[in-house]
């Protein structure tokens, strides 16, 4: 699937992409020849993730935007669109994530978690779809979680946003099959980065692994091969899906309340 030539031509945009998940997206699908936009809050670590992938070979570019911000993400996908009227590959990775019991959350944090979480890859759809439908080709990879497929302590706002996302998958997938474009999710497990190794500390960490059948970390490549799969020839005729890459956790069906019991988390974009 590591095939160098294979998104010639194309435009990729991922959100989130500055480090991280996203940036290890960004670099393979411009590894794949892909020109990506990377589009990130953090203006100076987006142009240095554009710049590292420029200095490897490929070509990219860095826009900023609060995903947060409805208009923000208006006057930056007019933006991009001016510099490539055609968005092939949609990648929404950006996310945040914090930790509440049910009964603190207030609505602030309900409101930024769902804008971030899933309003912000509904307008990013909405925004790249006129020309994917013109060419009769996209590609649609939503990053899901774990938390959106199995509810845990302390992600009400994270879990409900996330598996509402997975639904907004299914959705965006039935309505836009006959054209030639596909909407997929992928639900990663812990991915070894340093948010979540702040997030849930060591012995959180170490709880995890006990309860991961595979008993490690995922990594981000290994997040990012199910991304490129789903962008991929290969899956041409994959859509609505969402994959587990989680080292069998959601097969295991195992609670362990410890796991998820975790003091509340200021949020984190991911």
């Amino acid at each position: 699937m590591d095939n160098p030539n294979q998104h010639v031509g194309r435009v990729a945009l991922v959100t989130g992409a500055a480090s991280g998940i996203g940036l290890q997206i960004a670099q393979d699908l411009a590894r794949q020849g892909a020109t990506v936009c990377i589009v990130d809050r953090n203006g100076p670590a987006a142009e240095q993730a554009a710049q590292g992938i420029r200095e490897a070979g490929g070509q990219a570019e860095a826009f900023v935007a609060d995903l947060a911000d409805a208009e923000a993400i208006e006057r930056t996908m007019a933006a991009l669109l001016r510099r490539h009227p055609q968005v092939d590959i949609l990648v929404n990775n950006a996310g945040v994530v914090s930790t509440q019991p049910h009964d603190e959350v207030s609505l602030a944090q309900w409101n930024t978690t769902l804008a971030i979480n899933l309003t912000a890859p509904m307008l990013l759809t909405q925004a790249v779809l006129p020309g994917m439908k013109r060419q009769g080709w996209g590609r649609i990879v939503n990053v899901s979680s774990i938390s959106g497929v199995r509810a845990g302590t302390g992600r009400l706002a994270y879990g409900s946003s996330k598996a509402a996302l997975i639904a907004m998958t299914a959705q965006f997938a039935i309505e836009l099959g006959e054209q030639g474009i596909t909407v997929n999710a992928i639900a990663p497990g812990f991915v070894d980065t340093p948010m979540i190794r702040s997030l849930h500390g060591s012995s959180k960490a170490n709880t995890y692994l006990d309860v991961c059948p595979m008993h490690r970390f995922c990594s981000p490549a290994e997040v990012s091969a199910a991304a490129l799969f789903f962008a991929s020839e290969q899956a041409s005729f994959v859509t609505g899906q969402t994959l587990g890459v989680d080292g069998g956790y959601l097969a295991s069906g195992l609670y362990m309340r410890q796991l998820f019991d975790i003091p509340a988390a200021t949020p984190q974009a991911a």
